[in-house]
């Protein structure tokens, strides 16, 4: 949750964080002091000439460190303001700065392609590394003052303050130690690998989206990771043997620059849309009905889809090993599971008719679609329902027909006879995923112009095409972003979020809403129930 937003006149490139005070470094060559907990401004410290790139704190929040494009390292004093030393010497932009345990010495990254070691209290550079390559970032161990980690040409370098390598060096964008040292952070492309400092061992693994511009950081008490990808921050626990996420963070609309824990349960976060957003972090998430897939003896595979039938108190899974599973709402425990031929096959819906439990699936591209009579194991009829490329297909809510988006029409068949019963043409451009089915009416979701949707229940005529949305004032909506699916639902009248899926249960495959009720399906095999209550009438 987005407890607040902090609106800048410029782009923040740089965060850092001591107690409860945050320094932000700007476009213009500033660097704004604010409040953690008001968010308020509480200083400007100018001096630099051009973008400030980087900034750390002292372990004891007196001083602050800045590198900027304008080729200097500055020294501040956090109490005044003022400029403490001017450390001179790079010829190309500084990219990064960090302070030393024992608050002896800095170390600064710059595009010239050094590392530069150097003398607080002199104000002397006593070491010059070296590399083939722009240096994008420099970190000192938090607990060991002889010992640092710089990135460069794509990879993780280790040093000593002598200026002597420590092999090995690691492939990796952005490098984040923990607070006390034991574990650092390497980021690449799609994963970010969290390793112990002395050994080596990997801790954990963590994919995201491919980009190459990852940050990351670790919570205070080192039980977090902060991972930013283009403009999300997705936030993992890794205490556990199988890490998990737990919050994923959606709000800027640009990319982020930077990200700081301000607590065990804060995130800070610095943009290109000219923002800095504090988070809360839902440490313990809770859910109202959560299923037990222990409940079943058959093997758990991720579930292609849910069909929610609230009326009668139950949900309906299938999965590609074409189990199909139905779990009781009140209680979350698996009523009864089904073994059909129906394996690997995406396009699929089960639901409960007059008593039936219907199984239809699609075979390959040619459109072969099967209505299955699960409790009998007969297939009761085969559709042709060829006629190009298959994007979606549901049962209808009365159970009479079946719905099949394809690229550039929807076309209904009737379960009972295997006719086809009616026909509409849709745009072709700008829908997701997306039909929702309630009785014999149907809609697709559109990004930009929202739901369109038709009526097959009129025998002899074609499909009339509906004015509104569905029925319900809160309705279920997919952000799609860098790949990801995060469904929340959305309020039609306010254009609102009313609730968003988070954490491990961020990213599922298959997700449906009837009545009180949410139900998603996740490559984990696990099913999530959500009991609302009244929400949807409201």
């Amino acid at each position: 949750m987005c407890s607040r937003t902090v609106s800048l006149d410029t782009h923040p490139f740089a965060l850092s964080y001591w107690k409860n005070t945050i320094a932000v470094g700007l476009l213009n060559g500033d660097i704004i002091i604010l409040n953690a907990i008001t968010g308020s401004q509480k200083a400007v410290f100018s001096g630099h000439t051009d973008h400030v790139k980087s900034l750390t704190f002292s372990s004891d929040g007196t001083a602050l460190v800045s590198g900027s494009n304008d080729k200097t390292v500055k020294l501040w004093d956090v109490q005044t303001g003022g400029v403490v030393k001017t450390f001179f010497g790079h010829t190309n932009l500084v990219t990064s700065v960090s302070i030393s345990a024992d608050y002896t010495m800095i170390a600064s990254g710059s595009f010239d392609n050094t590392v530069h070691l150097w003398d607080i209290h002199t104000g002397d550079c006593h070491h010059v590394i070296k590399q083939q390559a722009h240096v994008e970032h420099v970190f000192f161990s938090p607990t060991d003052p002889q010992y640092l980690l710089s990135r460069s040409d794509n990879k993780i370098w280790q040093w000593d303050i002598h200026g002597h390598q420590i092999p090995p060096a690691y492939d990796g964008f952005f490098v984040a130690f923990s607070p006390d040292g034991t574990q650092f952070a390497l980021c690449n492309r799609t994963v970010v690998t969290v390793q112990n400092s002395y050994s080596r061992a990997i801790v954990a693994r963590l994919h995201t989206a491919s980009s190459d511009r990852n940050h990351c950081c670790f919570s205070p008490d080192g039980r977090l990771v902060a991972v930013a990808v283009g403009y999300t921050a997705y936030i993992w626990d890794i205490t556990g043997s199988d890490p998990y996420l737990v919050e994923t963070f959606i709000g800027h609309t640009n990319s982020i620059t930077s990200l700081a824990f301000s607590s065990p349960s804060s995130l800070i976060s610095a943009s290109s849309d000219k923002s800095v957003k504090f988070w809360q972090i839902d440490v313990s998430p809770t859910y109202p009905v959560e299923t037990n897939l222990r409940s079943t003896p058959l093997k758990s595979a991720q579930i292609m889809s849910i069909t929610l039938q609230a009326k009668d108190g139950i949900a309906i899974s299938s999965d590609p090993d074409g189990v199909v599973r139905i779990w009781d709402i009140s209680t979350s425990v698996c009523k009864a599971s089904f073994k059909t031929p129906a394996l690997n096959y995406y396009y699929r819906d089960v639901q409960l008719i007059d008593g039936i439990l219907t199984l239809v699936w699609v075979i390959g591209v040619n459109g072969e679609t099967h209505i299955w009579d699960l409790e009998k194991g007969e297939d009761l009829k085969t559709v042709d329902a060829s006629g190009g490329d298959m994007w979606d297909m549901r049962i209808s809510g009365d159970g009479s027909k079946i719905f099949c988006l394809y690229r550039e029409y929807i076309k209904a068949w009737s379960i009972q006879t295997g006719e086809v019963v009616g026909r509409v043409d849709v745009k072709q451009v700008d829908y997701r995923h997306c039909l929702t089915v309630d009785g014999t009416r149907v809609w697709i979701h559109y990004l930009q112009s929202g739901y369109q949707g038709w009526d097959f229940g009129t025998q002899g005529s074609s499909p009339i095409q509906l004015p509104n949305g569905p029925p319900d004032r809160l309705y279920l909506t997919h952000t799609m972003l860098w790949d990801v699916r995060l469904p929340g639902i959305k309020d039609v009248v306010t254009g609102n979020v009313a609730f968003q899926l988070s954490g491990r249960f961020a990213k599922p495959i298959f997700v449906e809403i009837d009545g009180h009720y949410l139900a998603a399906g996740y490559s984990s095999g696990e099913v999530l129930i959500l009991d609302f209550g009244s929400i949807f009438l409201q």
